[in-house]
């Protein structure tokens, strides 16, 4: 199992801008997952949810949503880094994501991130990373996003 890179203090996130970080460990993305993003979201697209439709579909298989690809981020991102010594660490916003491949069933994801940006905002600091997810096995990244997190003193 990789350890995160553990930033002390926002000094050292501020210093740590182009920094490369992981690839953290693999998650796996099974159909319950799969059908639990579905009800939560209420999304219930067959290629999703439905393995006897989808084994004769585009995908040969039930796919995992996009946006439940973008929703593991809160626990592959802590398997690259976390900041101690704060009182609070909160998601912002993305500004851009997209995704380039599928999630098959049955797949295993894991995140890679470059620091691209460490702004100041009252109290703390603004963190901007590129996070690629990858599927393992896969030719493209999954998922691509630039996340914006705020880190307060």
């Amino acid at each position: 199992m990789a350890e995160p890179r553990v930033f002390g203090s926002l000094d050292e996130l501020r210093s740590a801008v182009g920094e490369e970080l992981g690839p953290g460990d693999w998650l796996a993305v099974d159909q319950r997952r799969i059908d639990l993003f579905a009800e939560a979201t209420g999304d219930h697209q067959w290629i999703h949810v439905d393995p006897e439709r989808a084994a004769a579909g585009p995908f040969g298989t039930t796919i995992a949503h996009g946006y439940l690809t973008l929703s593991l981020l809160p626990s592959l991102v802590p398997r690259l880094m976390r900041v101690e010594n704060v009182k609070m660490g909160i998601n912002y916003g993305t500004n851009k994501v997209r995704f380039p491949a599928t999630v098959p069933v049955g797949s295993r994801l894991r995140a890679s991130a470059r620091i691209a940006e460490v702004a100041e905002v009252r109290d703390g600091v603004q963190l901007t990373m590129v996070v690629t997810v990858e599927r393992e096995g896969g030719e493209k990244p999954v998922c691509v996003a630039e996340t914006v997190s705020r880190y307060y003193l």
